[in-house]
């Protein structure tokens, strides 16, 4: 088993903390994990992805072309990525802020309305674990018990408080996943 990932979005959105958490999720289940981030130089806003490989064999190199799993949160990212999705691979996007949706017909497309359910749950700081949720309803490449194990490695001690809000994020995210044949 090897998944090929990558998350792109804004900085702010959390992009690199999700892939952060699923390579820390990764290596508590003994698997092989890259973790290649890239962003620009603005704080927030400008743009970031990070590039995720969780393997049962050795990983020959952290630089991909194609990717098994994309996973988009603007329509900057989805322009840019969509044709990157391998044939037969899956693209994930939130919706917010899309205003042309994917149109490859060789990959599985799912959308997820993440913005949205931020709003739903009353915490703007809880969509990257419901993206994440989504990922892994999709694909449950690691167990969300190693998630939450691997979120709470990256945020500090002082944060810590906040995880019955990000677990709960991260479980409300696995049950938004809107399959491109359910009416997309």
């Amino acid at each position: 088993m090897k998944h090929e990932i990558i998350i792109a979005g804004f900085g702010g959105q959390g992009v690199l903390s999700m892939g952060k958490i699923l390579a820390y999720s990764g290596l508590m289940e003994d698997k092989e994990v890259t973790w290649l981030p890239s962003y620009g130089p603005e704080q927030r806003g400008g743009t970031a992805n990070v590039t995720v490989i969780i393997s049962d064999e050795r990983i020959s190199s952290p630089v991909l072309n194609e990717y098994d799993i994309v996973v988009v949160l603007n329509q900057q990212s989805l322009d840019r990525f969509e044709s990157k999705v391998k044939r037969g691979g899956t693209l994930i996007y939130d919706s917010y802020g899309i205003h042309r949706p994917p149109v490859r017909d060789d990959i599985e497309v799912y959308r997820i309305d993440a913005m949205e359910a931020t709003f739903e749950l009353g915490n703007s700081k809880s969509y990257n674990m419901i993206v994440l949720g989504a990922l892994l309803g999709i694909c449950p490449m690691v167990s969300v018990d190693n998630v939450l194990a691997g979120l709470k490695k990256t945020l500090p001690e002082r944060h810590w408080h906040l995880m019955p809000q990000n677990e709960q994020a991260l479980r409300h995210g696995m049950k938004l996943v809107k399959h491109d044949a359910d009416g997309v």
